[in-house]
């Protein structure tokens, strides 16, 4: 099953672009930080950052429904290093991503199961991780750490 998904990118205003996703889905601006952009919306950065982190909490999400489970709602935050490389360009050089599952871990029959699988069904998180090193941790609605 091959599938082609596109967006649309159009300069607004210096590093201002707005980014038109298609038929039935809101624009967006997105911007650089000063001093480049104004700060006036996500940055390319960002956007990658909340590409992962929601393709990790939909493949979370799939993977305990696949058991008839509830996670109790999921919140993920995603964190990104930038620095220079060897050629003293900026680039992304790894992404931590922290999901928290809004139920204990002793509510949830088979995660062992889920945690073990997840990742694999997130399509962009296995993509990005082919050039960007992904940290990826999880925990319960108590806090307890279970990846």
């Amino acid at each position: 099953m091959s599938e082609k998904v596109s967006v649309t990118i159009t300069q607004k205003d210096n590093y201002q672009f707005v980014v038109n996703f298609g038929a039935g889905i809101a624009e967006m601006v997105a911007d650089e930080p000063a001093p480049l952009g104004k700060g006036e919306g996500p940055a390319p950065t960002h956007m990658l950052l909340a590409a992962v982190a929601n393709c990790l909490s939909a493949s979370l999400l799939f993977a305990i429904r696949k058991f008839k489970q509830d996670p109790g709602g999921i919140t993920a935050t995603a964190a990104c290093r930038v620095d220079r490389n060897e050629s003293n360009r900026l680039r992304v050089l790894g992404i931590d991503v922290a999901i928290g599952l809004g139920r204990e871990a002793s509510e949830i029959e088979h995660l062992d199961r889920v945690l073990a699988q997840f990742e694999e069904f997130c399509t962009v998180s296995q993509s990005v991780r082919a050039g960007i090193p992904i940290n990826i941790g999880i925990t319960d609605g108590s806090g307890q750490r279970l990846k």
